[in-house]
């Protein structure tokens, strides 16, 4: 074997290796990038859903609470807003206006203790709550997987590539903090 031969092959190796290199780096950003795709759509559904249920949330108040348009108002707009949003940070805000209107509606529902023992009012509560803990879920999914985007393409030498060949962005966080301060604000407190 020559020596031109043996040089051709190792650089022929070697060409392999880094093109292998650079297709596993690029690959994982891919893998990364559509996991925040599919968290970022768990979310939307279980907003859509929760918007869904607000307006039979304000017809069963409203049947008790007339007067209280302003707050209606206030929860058309914040489920028009949520349901309007196109970016991570809209929806933040959007969630933030919604979990202020909520927060309205089931005070004024305290109020009328026999709104609290509507069975369709109770029901429509309890389908909230569950659909309140799907969307922290999915939301905690979401930050994680752009906790890990961005990450990956922050680090060398992924960051070089992702420069080179790539176009992954890093991702905004869905941040809700004063849903998370109502949240723990509400937790029961233990005392011995």
């Amino acid at each position: 074997m020559s020596t031109g031969l043996l040089i051709l092959i190792i650089i022929i190796v070697v060409i392999v290796a880094i093109v292998g290199f650079v297709a596993g780096i690029y690959n994982s950003l891919v893998k990364l990038n559509e996991r925040v795709n599919e968290a970022w759509s768990d979310i939307t559904v279980q907003l859509k859903y929760r918007a869904d249920l607000i307006p039979n949330v304000v017809e069963t108040v409203k049947g008790y609470a007339k007067h209280e348009k302003e707050t209606f108002q206030m929860v058309t707009e914040a489920r028009s807003a949520v349901m309007g949003a196109k970016t991570v940070k809209q929806a933040a805000a959007a969630e933030k206006e919604m979990q202020g209107a909520l927060g309205k509606i089931f005070a004024i529902a305290e109020a009328y203790p026999e709104l609290k023992a509507n069975e369709n009012f109770v029901k429509l509560q309890s389908q909230l709550q569950d659909v309140e803990d799907k969307i922290q879920a999915a939301r905690r999914f979401y930050n994680a997987g752009a906790k890990d985007l961005n990450t990956r393409i922050k680090t060398f030498p992924t960051n070089i590539i992702n420069n080179m060949i790539g176009h992954f962005k890093t991702r905004d966080y869905f941040e809700v903090e004063e849903s998370e301060k109502a949240r723990i604000k509400d937790a029961p407190e233990v005392k011995f």
